[in-house]
């Protein structure tokens, strides 16, 4: 349980769970993600206690504590739960996973597994995104803000103007789908595994997505200057952003990213972490997928959150 994500008091929230898991009959413990415990540590002592148990193992909190719960439990071949406490939680709202505590573990009590695709980017999982160039620039700096001015929607929108006004370096690349190569410059190239984000910014093959058949979607951008960034922001916004003439956008079930002019590790944004990554860079689906617990299953076009 991530002790800082979203607004709610996390000893209030620990308390509420613990009591419908109570009243459920289903043994629990809690291990905390604060300063002083970090998120790595505490995410294998959990996975190993719930394969010692026999359990699930349950993330709550943001896209990125789930992120790296997720991992651990793919890797460990454990049942997933999850109770969103983030700032957008596209994963929970994806699977029809209600975004307030109580609701979300009321629901954990009944839900029941299923198998959800995954991503990978080299040996990293991610389940909303992962990205290249700009958007983990954009990332980095919303983090900043949101640690002066708190983890709220606004805050994430406009450290996203910020950074764009400051300009930004296209990234030159040769992309391969395993049938053809090309040659890139763009400013960013964006991969989402989670239908739902794909639909709200308007991109046609959310479709793709939501069939959970080892399909992803890819996004470039056209070389563009800072207003017609601002533009394409705009439209992402309004759920239009698939009907720009400035996006490519495609499905695919691999990609190999190779940088043109070096060779060092590439910065890469994975479901809202920076990490860092030897090139080439390969997106794909996991070869099997994450067994979630689930009350529901969101439909085409449905947002719960």
């Amino acid at each position: 349980m991530n002790a800082g994500s979203g607004r709610q008091d996390a000893a209030a929230a620990r308390d509420e769970i613990a009591s419908i898991l109570d009243a459920a009959g289903h043994p629990h413990a809690f291990f905390l993600i604060d300063d002083e415990h970090d998120i790595v540590d505490v995410v294998r002592d959990a996975a190993a206690y719930a394969s010692k148990q026999g359990g699930a193992i349950v993330a709550a909190g943001g896209d990125g504590t789930i992120n790296c719960v997720a991992a651990a439990a793919w890797r460990e071949q454990l049942t997933m739960g999850i109770l969103p406490q983030g700032t957008f939680n596209f994963v929970g709202r994806t699977h029809g996973i209600p975004t307030d505590t109580r609701g979300a573990a009321e629901a954990l009590v009944r839900s029941t597994p299923i198998n959800a695709q995954i991503g990978m980017v080299n040996d990293r999982v991610f389940l909303v995104n992962a990205s290249l160039g700009l958007y983990p620039q954009v990332l980095e700096d919303r983090e900043t803000w949101k640690q002066r001015f708190g983890r709220h929607r606004i805050v994430a929108l406009w450290s996203g103007l910020s950074t764009l006004m400051k300009g930004f370096r296209p990234l030159r690349v040769e992309v391969t789908d395993g049938t053809r190569s090309r040659q890139l410059r763009t400013p960013t190239l964006f991969v989402g595994n989670n239908a739902l984000q794909l639909e709200k910014i308007g991109l046609p093959e959310a479709v793709d997505v939501h069939r959970n058949d080892g399909t992803l979607a890819g996004l470039v951008l056209k070389p563009i200057g800072k207003l017609t960034m601002l533009r394409l922001i705009l439209s992402g916004a309004l759920g239009k952003l698939g009907e720009a003439d400035d996006v490519v956008s495609f499905p695919f079930r691999e990609l190999t990213v190779k940088p043109k002019h070096h060779r060092a590790k590439i910065k890469v944004a994975v479901d809202g972490e920076i990490v860092w990554l030897d090139p080439p860079i390969v997106f794909r689906a996991a070869p099997r997928p994450l067994v979630l617990l689930t009350h529901g299953e969101r439909q085409p076009g449905e947002d719960p959150g």
